[in-house]
């Protein structure tokens, strides 16, 4: 199920696929976040930089996302 099908899934009336959908999509999105997160950090982008692009605190994505990466 692609990105699309989980969020028609998260629209629709049944809880039980909702809800499920919503888990999915909840790990895809973790999933982006940690590729484009090193990406950043590969080209150079600061934790404050990547903080302020993803809406947070620089603390908060350095504590989630530094030991993954090794800095």
């Amino acid at each position: 199920m692609d990105a699309a099908d989980l969020a028609r899934a998260a629209a629709g009336p049944d809880p039980g696929v909702g809800l499920a959908a919503v888990a999915a999509l909840r790990t895809l999105l973790e999933e982006l976040e940690a590729a484009h997160v090193s990406h950043a950090r590969d080209r150079g982008w600061s934790w404050e930089r990547i903080a302020d692009a993803l809406g947070v605190k620089r603390q908060t994505v350095h504590r989630k996302h530094a030991r993954r990466l090794g800095r």
